[in-house]
């Protein structure tokens, strides 16, 4: 079987090799126009068919109209065989199948494509030489061309309106033809970005997610609370979701819950200018904010409106990690008049996270900060944001050691 080049067009690839199929000999018996036959040697190269023979084109032979309308399947016109007649076409061929949508009356075992490229694919693979032969565009093969081939090939069409394109019927043999020798493969598939959640992941994400709704009253009435929780955890669970899918869906979740601005609102501070916000807060505010709490519970929303990039990494690593799971992990909280970076109650335990660059007066109120946190029972567990950015996994690690030796008597 010969090469076939590659085509011009919309999902071309150059740079593969041409496909290899063990298939037909496609014949068209006396092809009226040129068109239709350059049309039909582009079907042939679409599945990897690439032995044409001719019999009495009407418009002789070459055709500049052919070459014009293949698309680019130069090569299976240039090594197609000219022939007189049928029975000279089939001569050296042992298996010959002749298509119609007619029924001619013989008795001659009738086949579907698929049957037909079945036979044809296991015959080639013998080395038997097999035939297709196509009719003419206006009244298709003779009775007694039909006559000369094994079997019949019909397509399960509408026999309203049975009339096929020459270039559609070799197509669908080709087709049919060039998935017996493929095994039905695709040439892509959806690609695997991310790898599936774990279940750990799901489970984080799943009591977020509950968590956030039991806020807005989500569940009612109360009794219906746990079927509504399996419904939902069902949903997700018919997605199969990806690691990036439910760490997409948290940042969600999270951005509706606590209210974060988009850009038509006043927009949200980028990391480095929200690491310019707090260092600023830090030199002039030496770390406290005013007595009174509105704004305490001001300033502490609009810093967890606008995170670093340190504050997002390690707060999505917290909440994808089943390990922190149920351990009330706080964004941007007030503890007194000091705002936390993370805080939890239930373990009295805060997450300081340190700048890689820090002003004297800012690493002063930093020190103070956790002096005073520490003279109300709360340890102050200290994070480079650096090594959040490049080891989060690491400083997770780390984290539940230290959680775990709080824990020990």
């Amino acid at each position: 079987m010969g090469h076939t080049t590659a085509m011009a067009g919309s999902g071309t690839d150059h740079t593969k090799p041409p496909a290899e199929v063990r298939g037909p000999i496609v014949i068209l018996v006396e092809p009226q126009l040129g068109e239709n036959i350059g049309m039909a040697a582009r079907a042939m190269g679409n599945f990897g068919l690439s032995r044409l023979r001719l019999v009495k084109p009407r418009d002789g032979w070459p055709s500049v109209h052919a070459r014009r309308a293949a698309s680019g399947a130069d090569a299976i016109l240039d090594h197609a065989e000219l022939f007189e007649t049928v029975e000279a076409a089939i001569a050296d061929c042992t298996l010959v199948f002749a298509t119609t949508a007619r029924a001619h009356d013989q008795a001659k075992p009738v086949v579907s494509p698929e049957a037909a490229a079945r036979e044809i694919t296991a015959s080639s693979a013998r080395g038997d030489s097999v035939a297709v032969m196509f009719g003419r565009e206006r009244y298709g093969l003779e009775n007694t061309e039909v006559a000369l081939a094994d079997r019949i090939v019909t397509f399960p069409v509408n026999p309203a309106f049975a009339s096929l394109n020459l270039a559609q019927a070799v197509l669908l043999i080709g087709y049919e033809c060039f998935k017996q020798a493929s095994g039905n493969a695709l040439p892509f598939v959806m690609p695997e970005k991310s790898a599936r959640a774990g279940k750990h992941q799901l489970q984080a994400f799943f009591e977020g997610l509950e968590r956030e709704l039991e806020r807005v009253e989500f569940f009612r009435p109360p009794e219906k609370r746990e079927t509504m929780t399996i419904n939902l955890r069902n949903i997700f669970a018919r997605m199969a979701p990806t690691q990036q899918d439910i760490q997409t869906l948290h940042g969600v979740v999270m951005a509706i819950a606590e209210g974060r601005k988009g850009p038509a609102s006043g927009g949200v501070l980028d990391g480095a200018e929200a690491g310019k916000l707090r260092d600023l807060l830090a030199e002039h505010g030496l770390g406290r904010v005013p007595s009174e709490r509105g704004p305490v519970r001001g300033l502490s929303r609009l810093l967890r409106r606008n995170p670093t990039d340190a504050e997002r990494a390690l707060w999505r690593a917290l909440v994808n990690d089943r390990r922190f799971a149920g351990l009330g992990f706080k964004r941007q909280t007030p503890v007194g008049n000091h705002i936390c970076d993370f805080v939890s109650f239930p373990l009295r335990v805060v997450l300081d996270l340190a700048p890689p660059h820090e002003s004297e007066a800012a690493a002063g109120a930093r020190a103070e900060r956790a002096a005073w946190l520490g003279a109300r029972g709360y340890r102050v567990i200290a994070v480079a944001a650096d090594d959040v950015t490049h080891d989060s996994a690491g400083v997770l690690d780390r984290l539940v050691a230290a959680v775990a030796a709080m824990a020990r008597p």
